[in-house]
């Protein structure tokens, strides 16, 4: 089930984490996030729709990478009603660099290196690193968060199948 996120760990060493641990039966917090093209990205924006939000630390490095093309596979086989939205700090234009030379179309990135707002709404901001601590968050139709993940060691990739169990329940 949902892990806190105080017990977050990279390599066995223990991060610091800002923000408080969100929780199944919150509201999304409102954060502006900036879109590959520098547009501003409020989560809004995707109300009416089943929202996958995977917050990872940097899609240049391979565990993000994995699970960013993996959640663009899942995200191909379901109708236009699910949006995955991948939050990290990179810039916008490295984003959208990363998308390209990777074929990931159907997965929305965006970047909290502006705003900074998206780190500690969702209590993922390790401040130390300057990145995001690897979570997932599945948001309902009207915003509810109905699943949450703050994966414990961030090497390791999140539970996929948990992840889609819950979207797949949500389409039903």
């Amino acid at each position: 089930m949902a892990s806190t996120n105080q017990k977050i760990t990279f390599q066995g060493e223990p991060l610091v984490v800002n923000g408080k641990a969100l929780e199944v039966g919150a509201i999304l917090p409102a954060v502006t996030l900036t879109g590959t093209d520098m547009s501003d990205i409020t989560l809004d924006s995707f109300r009416g729709k089943v929202l996958i939000v995977s917050s990872v630390p940097s899609l240049d490095t391979p565990v993000c990478s994995v699970q960013t093309k993996r959640f663009n596979e899942e995200v191909s086989k379901l109708s236009d009603d699910v949006v995955v939205l991948t939050v990290s700090r990179d810039l916008p234009f490295a984003q959208a660099r990363w998308c390209g030379a990777e074929g990931v179309e159907a997965v929305v990135c965006a970047s909290d290196f502006k705003y900074r707002t998206f780190g500690k709404a969702f209590g993922t901001d390790l401040e130390t690193l300057g990145l995001l601590a690897r979570a997932v968050f599945v948001a309902n139709q009207d915003g509810t968060l109905v699943y949450v993940d703050y994966v414990p060691e961030i090497a390791e990739e999140p539970d996929y199948e948990a992840v889609m169990g819950k979207v797949s329940a949500l389409l039903e």
